[in-house]
């Protein structure tokens, strides 16, 4: 395929975006980023212009002016149940202004929405969700999951008006130039000793760089016609089993097993009890403790079969992280 020359990247301080752009710049390909506030070290040193702002109206049309790709990567991301009206405002009207932007602009550029499994419905590891699989109504309730959904409905939205858009469903991606970090404090939690037993869920797991490769590919309306969907993922894992060959490339003790479904429930439900006077929640909450038990099991193969995206094992992802969290200072 022709690399697009001229891009645009929201959330590009993000563990997806920072990946995609250094991934871009290596190309050679004009980049466009969208930052709030002054130079930030995520983007030092790259040839890249920075439009200062959010996801408002005015930054946003100066972002897509005269690109051939918008890749909207930025997102508010909290597993929890409170922050909802802020994760709205971020996740949903900001990606309504994005389309918006680009409807402005004109055709000849196409946004590649850069969604979440967690947009789906669940599968089972015997048979995990695809493309096509719809959520059930039981399937929701925490604010991340319900605004990614409603993110994705405001796309389909404008594909109707006319939008060339495309959607890409990342699962749990893990690689170096992980900032926050992000899905990346899973590993260094376990480097810690933190993982000594594991929720009974699971998860897909995929080295963020493959994430990438997946984007640049469905920036091509000859691979991926307007409005398809895309599982960009690998290989899936119970967290016991992914904790564990975590634990081995980082050279810590291995987990000693799960953690019961039956006291999961009744840490979650002890949990609800400050909430419900008035405490604000941490990272481990109801809704983050009943979601680590969830079967998070999907089928990454339409991507790797139509896109030609080759998997890079889970070992090297977690030593790449690992390496890279190491030379930044994070351990």
């Amino acid at each position: 395929m022709t690399l697009p020359t001229r891009w645009a990247v929201t959330g590009a301080t993000g563990l997806v975006g920072n990946n995609l752009v250094r991934a871009l710049c290596a190309k050679g390909a004009e980049v466009r980023v969208l930052a709030r506030g002054a130079a930030r070290r995520e983007l030092e040193g790259l040839p890249v212009r920075v439009v200062a702002g959010d996801l408002s109206p005015g930054p946003l049309a100066e972002l897509v002016d005269g690109v051939d790709v918008v890749v909207h990567a930025a997102a508010n991301v909290w597993v929890g149940t409170q922050g909802r009206e802020e994760m709205r405002r971020v996740n949903v009207e900001g990606t309504r202004h994005v389309c918006e932007a680009m409807v402005a602009a004109g055709a000849g550029r196409r946004l590649v929405q850069v969604s979440s499994v967690d947009a789906l419905g669940l599968g089972t590891r015997a048979s995990p969700a695809t493309e096509e699989t719809q959520p059930k109504e039981h399937e929701g309730g925490v604010a991340y999951v319900d605004t990614k959904r409603e993110a994705d409905s405001v796309v389909r939205e404008f594909i109707a008006r006319g939008l060339d858009a495309v959607f890409v469903h990342p699962t749990y991606m893990i690689g170096p130039w992980d900032w926050r970090p992000s899905s990346g404090k899973m590993l260094l939690e376990i480097a810690k000793g933190k993982g000594l037993l594991a929720p009974a869920g699971g998860n897909n797991f995929v080295d963020v760089r493959d994430v990438v490769n997946g984007i640049v590919a469905v920036a091509d309306p000859s691979r991926a016609p307007v409005g398809s969907a895309w599982i960009l993922g690998h290989e899936n894992l119970a967290y016991l089993e992914a904790w564990t060959r975590m634990a081995t490339v980082v050279g810590c003790r291995k987990p000693l097993g799960e953690t019961p479904r039956w006291l999961g429930n009744i840490a979650a439900a002890l949990m609800e009890v400050p909430l419900a006077l008035g405490m604000k929640e941490g990272e481990i909450n109801p809704a983050s403790t009943r979601m680590s038990f969830l079967p998070h099991y999907f089928d990454p193969g339409k991507a790797q079969r139509e896109l030609g995206i080759v998997p890079t094992p889970l070992e090297t992802a977690f030593a790449d992280a690992w390496a890279w969290f190491g030379e930044h200072g994070y351990r």
